[in-house]
């Protein structure tokens, strides 16, 4: 159910507080000298209330413009009808102008309150005197100023609400993209593991008649099942760092598995590559790996790795069956954004086998310690 507020909960105890000024006026009109002027005078502080309550009620637009309008032909009745200083009142019209946004409609109110105060001082010029003006304009000039140092606050106030909403937006994304990057993981870690798993435990259903390579190869199961969980911990304890030998044996221990040839040829210095740069490398050809396996129907695998001319390029080749061109599953998108990352691109040659090219852009060193 929901609970009635006079005002909205956004403005706190504010609009409860203006509402003191109001004894000015109600004094006024209390001391009126016909009774008539006095039933008169609290239908028109009702009236100004009914507008106070509509304006903080409402959002902008016409029944705003409506209600101001409303609110300044009470103030001008007030003023000149009972006292002069009721045109103090018009500190109230002068704060809710400030609440357009549109610049238009901010000039439109601005000028045409400038206009009614103009005209309600030239007649209490001729009906009271120079008096009254000379005590009424330092108040009237701090009313004209007010609409823009309102307009200015709301503006502070509708900026922060918007980054409010942006952090909150930023949050649900960085908790999304958190999502994502578990998934992955999961998929480029577990996936090769397990996978081993399964061709281990193909090769001892083949050898099932043999007690020794059936007790060698649960050993590597149990190897494999071992490393699996401590890929999990590392998961949850944030992933540490692999390099490109620890993948490359890891590679060569999928593939032997599952009986294929692996040839691998290098050039070049790995230590000129990153720790992040060696990770997302390593993980790159992880994935391959299960790849081959899975899908290539291949018996053999190249790699190259050639680091120079500022560049580290890694070709993963196989003489299986290929792949389609729009056949992109989730390892190789995963590949993609995780290369997006160090700026490194991964393109696909599918004719007599498949052939994976990653290149990776080398950081200068001395550049990046300064970025960290």
């Amino acid at each position: 159910m929901k609970v009635f507020e006079l005002f909205p909960k956004r403005f706190g105890v504010t609009p409860y507080i203006f509402l003191v000024y109001l004894f000015m006026p109600l004094f006024h009109v209390i001391h009126s000298e016909k009774q008539s002027m006095a039933v008169i005078g609290y239908g028109l502080l009702l009236l100004f209330l009914v507008t106070y309550w509509s304006i903080y009620n409402s959002t902008e637009g016409t029944s705003v413009a409506w209600w101001l309008s409303v609110q300044m032909m009470v103030i001008v009745a007030l003023t000149l009808f009972y006292s002069p200083y009721n045109l103090l009142l018009g500190f109230f019209t002068s704060n809710f102008i400030g609440w357009f946004t549109r610049k238009k409609h901010f000039k439109w109110a601005v000028n045409l309150f400038i206009l009614i105060l103009i005209l309600c001082l030239g007649w209490l010029y001729i009906q009271n005197g120079l008096p009254d003006i000379l005590f009424l304009l330092p108040f009237l000039v701090v009313m004209v100023m007010s609409p823009y140092g309102s307009r200015q606050m709301n503006e502070r106030f509708e900026l922060e609400r918007k980054l409010d909403v942006a952090n909150e937006q930023i949050k649900t994304l960085i908790k999304q993209e958190e999502r994502v990057r578990i998934a992955r993981d999961l998929h480029d870690t577990l996936g090769h593991t397990l996978s081993l798993i399964t061709l281990q435990s193909q090769v001892i259903q083949r050898i099932a008649s043999n007690p020794e390579k059936v007790g060698i190869a649960a050993q590597d199961i149990e190897t494999a099942s071992r490393s699996a969980l401590s890929q999990v911990r590392e998961l949850v304890s944030d992933m540490r760092y692999s390099t490109i030998e620890e993948e490359l044996a890891h590679m060569e221990q999928i593939l032997t598995a599952g009986s294929f040839e692996l040839q691998v040829e290098m050039e070049g210095m790995l230590t000129d590559l990153s720790p992040l740069q060696q990770n997302i490398a390593g993980l790159c050809l992880r994935e391959a790996s299960t790849n081959i396996v899975k899908h290539s129907k291949a018996t053999s695998c190249n790699v190259q790795l050639s680091v120079g001319q500022g560049v580290c390029t890694i070709r993963i080749s196989d003489d299986g069956i290929g792949m389609a061109k729009a056949s992109r599953g989730n390892g190789l998108r995963g590949m993609e954004e995780r290369l997006a990352l160090i700026e490194g691109e991964l393109l696909i040659e599918s004719e007599n086998g498949t052939c994976l090219i990653i290149a990776i852009p080398l950081v200068i060193k001395s550049e990046e310690v300064v970025a960290l």
